[in-house]
């Protein structure tokens, strides 16, 4: 795995409990290398975590599927963004965000 609890929370300053970031981070992992996959990537470079970073906490926070919003108790999320957009596209967003200038984002991934 690229991307441990301590790079995320340190060095990318994200704010995840880790028993979050650890149900998320490889399937996080395994999208980003499937965006780099057409490419020469370094999957120990600091683009690459952060990508897997971004996406964790995507997919953390809107799963894969269809994003909209929701109410636990007095506790709740709204997204207004939702135009039939899924968590996996905003997680595809967040990673290229993290990847551009790079060269390891395959080049036929659609925004």
């Amino acid at each position: 795995m690229a991307v441990t609890y301590a790079y995320y929370s340190e060095t990318y300053g994200g704010g995840l409990p880790e028993a979050a970031f650890s149900s998320c981070v490889n399937v996080a992992e395994a999208h980003v290398k499937w965006l780099c996959a057409a490419g020469d990537y370094c999957p120990n470079s600091n683009a690459f975590k952060r990508a897997v970073c971004a996406v964790t906490e995507a997919f953390a926070e809107f799963g894969s599927g269809e994003v909209g919003g929701y109410s636990i108790g007095q506790f709740s999320v709204k997204n207004y963004e939702n135009k039939g957009t899924t968590g996996e596209e905003l997680a595809t967003q967040a990673a290229l965000r993290e990847l551009a200038g790079t060269g390891y984002a395959f080049c036929g991934v659609g925004r």
